[in-house]
Protein backbone atom coordinates (compact mmCIF):
# COMPACT_ATOMS: atom_id res chain seq x y z
CA UNK A 1 0.00 0.00 0.00
CA UNK A 2 1.39 3.62 -0.78
CA UNK A 3 -0.04 7.15 0.20
CA UNK A 4 -0.19 9.97 -2.09
CA UNK A 5 -1.31 13.63 -0.72
CA UNK A 6 -4.18 14.99 -2.07
CA UNK A 7 -4.10 18.79 -3.23
CA UNK A 8 -5.18 19.90 0.19
CA UNK A 9 -2.81 17.75 1.62
CA UNK A 10 -5.33 14.56 2.56
CA UNK A 11 -3.38 11.37 2.22
CA UNK A 12 -5.20 8.86 -0.09
CA UNK A 13 -4.53 5.54 0.24
CA UNK A 14 -3.59 3.01 -2.91
CA UNK A 15 -1.87 0.16 -4.72
CA UNK A 16 -1.05 -1.23 -8.15
CA UNK A 17 -0.85 -5.07 -9.14
CA UNK A 18 0.45 -6.38 -12.69
CA UNK A 19 2.30 -5.17 -15.31
CA UNK A 20 1.60 -3.72 -18.85
CA UNK A 21 -0.18 -0.47 -19.68
CA UNK A 22 -1.93 0.96 -16.72
CA UNK A 23 -5.16 1.24 -15.88
CA UNK A 24 -6.51 3.26 -13.19
CA UNK A 25 -10.11 1.57 -11.53
CA UNK A 26 -12.05 4.51 -9.97
CA UNK A 27 -14.77 2.73 -7.67
CA UNK A 28 -18.21 4.13 -6.63
CA UNK A 29 -19.91 5.90 -4.05
CA UNK A 30 -18.45 5.00 -0.44
CA UNK A 31 -16.75 2.56 -2.32
CA UNK A 32 -12.84 1.60 -1.80
CA UNK A 33 -10.13 -0.04 -3.64
CA UNK A 34 -11.53 -3.55 -2.12
CA UNK A 35 -14.77 -2.85 -3.94
CA UNK A 36 -13.33 -4.18 -6.98
CA UNK A 37 -12.84 -7.40 -5.58
CA UNK A 38 -12.10 -10.57 -8.56
CA UNK A 39 -12.43 -7.80 -10.97
CA UNK A 40 -9.44 -6.14 -10.06
CA UNK A 41 -7.60 -9.45 -9.82
CA UNK A 42 -8.94 -10.52 -13.47
CA UNK A 43 -8.19 -6.97 -15.04
CA UNK A 44 -3.90 -7.08 -13.50
CA UNK A 45 -3.41 -9.96 -15.72
CA UNK A 46 -3.48 -8.04 -18.54
CA UNK A 47 -2.76 -4.26 -16.92
CA UNK A 48 -0.92 -2.46 -14.38
CA UNK A 49 -4.01 -1.85 -12.49
CA UNK A 50 -3.69 0.82 -9.96
CA UNK A 51 -6.84 1.94 -7.58
CA UNK A 52 -7.11 3.62 -4.20
CA UNK A 53 -9.39 4.82 -1.59
CA UNK A 54 -11.92 7.80 -1.96
CA UNK A 55 -10.99 9.91 0.61
CA UNK A 56 -13.38 9.63 3.72
CA UNK A 57 -13.08 5.65 2.64
CA UNK A 58 -11.06 3.09 3.60
CA UNK A 59 -7.39 3.99 4.59
CA UNK A 60 -7.47 7.60 2.86
CA UNK A 61 -8.22 10.68 5.42
CA UNK A 62 -11.34 12.72 5.37
CA UNK A 63 -9.59 15.70 4.33
CA UNK A 64 -11.29 19.23 3.60
CA UNK A 65 -14.94 18.58 3.38
CA UNK A 66 -15.92 21.00 0.77
CA UNK A 67 -13.64 18.63 -1.50
CA UNK A 68 -16.99 16.04 -2.01
CA UNK A 69 -17.90 16.58 -5.10
CA UNK A 70 -17.08 14.75 -8.22
CA UNK A 71 -15.11 16.89 -10.06
CA UNK A 72 -12.89 17.80 -7.20
CA UNK A 73 -12.83 14.23 -6.90
CA UNK A 74 -11.66 14.24 -9.98
CA UNK A 75 -8.33 16.03 -8.94
CA UNK A 76 -7.59 13.40 -6.23
CA UNK A 77 -7.21 10.50 -9.47
CA UNK A 78 -5.13 12.58 -10.84
CA UNK A 79 -2.88 13.00 -7.74
CA UNK A 80 -2.93 9.29 -7.55
CA UNK A 81 -1.82 9.20 -11.53
CA UNK A 82 1.15 11.50 -10.00
CA UNK A 83 1.92 9.47 -7.46
CA UNK A 84 2.33 6.30 -9.62
CA UNK A 85 4.42 8.30 -11.72
CA UNK A 86 2.09 8.04 -14.92
CA UNK A 87 1.17 10.84 -17.42
CA UNK A 88 -1.95 8.90 -19.15
CA UNK A 89 -3.20 6.03 -17.97
CA UNK A 90 -7.04 4.02 -19.19
CA UNK A 91 -9.56 4.76 -17.00
CA UNK A 92 -12.23 3.03 -15.64
CA UNK A 93 -15.09 3.85 -13.48
CA UNK A 94 -18.18 2.32 -12.16
CA UNK A 95 -21.24 4.15 -10.71
CA UNK A 96 -20.05 7.13 -8.95
CA UNK A 97 -16.53 6.65 -9.78
CA UNK A 98 -17.84 6.75 -13.59
CA UNK A 99 -18.92 10.24 -12.78
CA UNK A 100 -15.23 10.72 -11.32
CA UNK A 101 -13.96 9.70 -14.24
CA UNK A 102 -15.75 11.68 -16.74
CA UNK A 103 -14.11 14.83 -15.04
CA UNK A 104 -10.90 13.94 -15.27
CA UNK A 105 -11.40 13.10 -19.17
CA UNK A 106 -13.38 16.65 -19.56
CA UNK A 107 -10.30 18.71 -17.14
CA UNK A 108 -7.84 16.25 -17.79
CA UNK A 109 -8.32 15.05 -21.52
CA UNK A 110 -4.42 14.22 -21.68
CA UNK A 111 -4.34 11.49 -19.00
CA UNK A 112 -7.24 9.60 -20.33
CA UNK A 113 -5.95 7.09 -22.95
CA UNK A 114 -9.50 5.49 -23.12
CA UNK A 115 -12.32 5.62 -20.70
CA UNK A 116 -14.73 2.96 -19.85
CA UNK A 117 -17.90 4.00 -17.59
CA UNK A 118 -20.35 0.87 -15.85
CA UNK A 119 -23.73 1.51 -14.88
CA UNK A 120 -23.24 5.25 -14.88
CA UNK A 121 -24.96 8.86 -15.76
CA UNK A 122 -23.99 12.34 -16.19
CA UNK A 123 -26.16 13.59 -13.87
CA UNK A 124 -29.83 13.84 -12.40
CA UNK A 125 -31.16 14.82 -15.58
CA UNK A 126 -33.10 11.57 -16.94
CA UNK A 127 -37.31 11.51 -15.44
CA UNK A 128 -36.87 8.03 -14.72
CA UNK A 129 -35.07 9.11 -11.20
CA UNK A 130 -38.26 10.72 -10.77
CA UNK A 131 -40.25 7.40 -10.93
CA UNK A 132 -42.12 4.82 -8.14
CA UNK A 133 -39.01 2.10 -9.27
CA UNK A 134 -36.15 4.69 -8.82
CA UNK A 135 -37.96 6.05 -4.99
CA UNK A 136 -38.05 2.75 -4.17
CA UNK A 137 -34.45 1.39 -5.30
CA UNK A 138 -33.01 4.73 -3.56
CA UNK A 139 -35.04 4.27 0.00
CA UNK A 140 -32.75 0.64 -0.24
CA UNK A 141 -29.68 2.04 -0.99
CA UNK A 142 -30.44 4.91 2.04
CA UNK A 143 -31.07 1.46 4.30
CA UNK A 144 -26.79 0.88 4.19
CA UNK A 145 -27.72 -2.50 4.50
CA UNK A 146 -25.71 -4.50 3.19
CA UNK A 147 -28.07 -7.65 2.39
CA UNK A 148 -31.46 -5.33 1.58
CA UNK A 149 -29.09 -3.81 -0.74
CA UNK A 150 -27.23 -6.59 -2.60
CA UNK A 151 -30.41 -7.39 -4.47
CA UNK A 152 -30.06 -4.08 -6.55
CA UNK A 153 -26.19 -4.49 -7.62
CA UNK A 154 -26.08 -8.26 -8.10
CA UNK A 155 -27.90 -11.93 -9.53
CA UNK A 156 -28.82 -13.18 -5.90
CA UNK A 157 -26.73 -16.67 -6.96
CA UNK A 158 -23.70 -14.64 -7.49
CA UNK A 159 -24.04 -12.76 -4.41
CA UNK A 160 -24.56 -15.88 -2.35
CA UNK A 161 -21.23 -17.57 -3.65
CA UNK A 162 -19.18 -14.36 -3.35
CA UNK A 163 -19.51 -12.97 0.22
CA UNK A 164 -16.12 -11.29 -0.07
CA UNK A 165 -16.59 -9.49 -2.69
CA UNK A 166 -19.96 -8.28 -1.81
CA UNK A 167 -18.68 -7.37 1.88
CA UNK A 168 -15.71 -5.40 0.19
CA UNK A 169 -18.19 -3.87 -2.30
CA UNK A 170 -20.39 -2.37 0.30
CA UNK A 171 -17.74 -0.55 2.26
CA UNK A 172 -15.81 -2.98 4.68
CA UNK A 173 -12.21 -2.28 3.00
CA UNK A 174 -9.01 -4.96 3.29
CA UNK A 175 -8.23 -4.41 6.55
CA UNK A 176 -12.43 -4.88 7.87
CA UNK A 177 -13.35 -1.42 8.56
CA UNK A 178 -16.64 -0.07 7.15
CA UNK A 179 -17.09 3.70 5.72
CA UNK A 180 -18.34 6.13 8.11
CA UNK A 181 -22.09 7.87 8.09
CA UNK A 182 -20.06 10.91 7.54
CA UNK A 183 -18.17 9.96 4.62
CA UNK A 184 -21.43 8.18 3.05
CA UNK A 185 -23.27 11.41 3.17
CA UNK A 186 -20.59 13.30 1.84
CA UNK A 187 -20.35 11.03 -1.14
CA UNK A 188 -24.14 10.63 -1.52
CA UNK A 189 -24.18 14.44 -2.18
CA UNK A 190 -21.61 14.54 -4.59
CA UNK A 191 -22.95 11.40 -6.70
CA UNK A 192 -26.21 13.42 -6.89
CA UNK A 193 -25.44 16.61 -7.72
CA UNK A 194 -22.99 15.98 -10.40
CA UNK A 195 -23.95 17.55 -13.61
CA UNK A 196 -21.70 16.95 -16.50
CA UNK A 197 -24.43 16.79 -19.45
CA UNK A 198 -23.24 19.75 -20.76
CA UNK A 199 -19.60 19.22 -20.92
CA UNK A 200 -19.81 15.71 -22.48
CA UNK A 201 -18.80 16.67 -26.10
CA UNK A 202 -15.19 17.66 -24.42
CA UNK A 203 -14.29 13.96 -23.37
CA UNK A 204 -11.92 13.22 -26.23
CA UNK A 205 -10.62 9.62 -25.03
CA UNK A 206 -12.58 6.70 -27.13
CA UNK A 207 -15.23 5.34 -24.02
CA UNK A 208 -17.02 1.87 -23.69
CA UNK A 209 -20.67 2.54 -21.95
CA UNK A 210 -21.64 -0.54 -19.89
CA UNK A 211 -24.89 -0.60 -18.61
CA UNK A 212 -27.44 -3.24 -17.22
CA UNK A 213 -31.05 -3.54 -18.44
CA UNK A 214 -32.53 -4.09 -14.76
CA UNK A 215 -30.60 -1.27 -13.49
CA UNK A 216 -32.73 0.42 -10.81
CA UNK A 217 -30.25 2.81 -9.21
CA UNK A 218 -29.37 4.57 -12.72
CA UNK A 219 -32.06 4.24 -15.80
CA UNK A 220 -30.75 2.82 -18.50
CA UNK A 221 -31.89 6.02 -20.85
CA UNK A 222 -29.10 7.57 -18.94
CA UNK A 223 -26.68 5.59 -20.59
CA UNK A 224 -28.37 6.31 -23.89
CA UNK A 225 -27.76 9.71 -23.46
CA UNK A 226 -24.45 9.15 -22.25
CA UNK A 227 -24.01 7.33 -25.75
CA UNK A 228 -24.90 10.45 -27.15
CA UNK A 229 -23.18 12.76 -25.69
CA UNK A 230 -19.52 10.98 -25.63
CA UNK A 231 -18.38 11.36 -29.62
CA UNK A 232 -16.23 8.45 -29.82
CA UNK A 233 -18.26 6.39 -27.69
CA UNK A 234 -19.84 2.82 -27.58
CA UNK A 235 -22.69 1.59 -25.82
CA UNK A 236 -22.97 -2.01 -24.33
CA UNK A 237 -26.47 -2.93 -22.98
CA UNK A 238 -26.19 -6.01 -20.68
CA UNK A 239 -28.86 -7.64 -20.70
CA UNK A 240 -30.44 -9.00 -16.85
CA UNK A 241 -27.61 -6.72 -15.33
CA UNK A 242 -27.97 -4.55 -12.00
CA UNK A 243 -26.23 -2.02 -10.80
CA UNK A 244 -22.74 -3.92 -9.85
CA UNK A 245 -22.63 -5.99 -13.66
CA UNK A 246 -18.64 -5.02 -13.36
CA UNK A 247 -18.31 -7.97 -10.35
CA UNK A 248 -21.11 -10.42 -11.10
CA UNK A 249 -21.17 -10.28 -15.15
CA UNK A 250 -17.07 -11.40 -15.61
CA UNK A 251 -17.53 -11.22 -19.30
CA UNK A 252 -17.01 -7.46 -18.90
CA UNK A 253 -13.65 -8.10 -18.46
CA UNK A 254 -12.87 -9.14 -21.38
CA UNK A 255 -14.88 -7.04 -22.95
CA UNK A 256 -12.61 -4.02 -22.14
CA UNK A 257 -9.95 -5.89 -22.64
CA UNK A 258 -10.82 -5.89 -25.89
CA UNK A 259 -11.96 -2.39 -26.43
CA UNK A 260 -8.93 -1.31 -25.05
CA UNK A 261 -6.34 -3.45 -27.30
CA UNK A 262 -9.09 -1.97 -30.76
CA UNK A 263 -8.54 1.66 -29.29
CA UNK A 264 -4.67 1.49 -28.53
CA UNK A 265 -3.91 -0.41 -31.92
Amino acid sequence: MKIAAAPDGAHLLWDEAGDGDPLLLLAGQATGMAGWGPTADALARHFRVIRYDHRGVGGSAKGDPARYTTRLLAEDAATVLDAAGVESAHVYGHSMGGRIAQWLAIDHPERVRTLVLAATSGGRRNGGERDGAFQTALQTLLSGDPDVMAPLFFDPVWAREHPDAVRGFFGTDTFGRETSAWAKARHFQASRTHDAWESLGAIQAPTLILHGTEDALTPLADAELLHRGIRRSTLVKVPGARHGLHLDHPETVDWVRQFIAAKSA
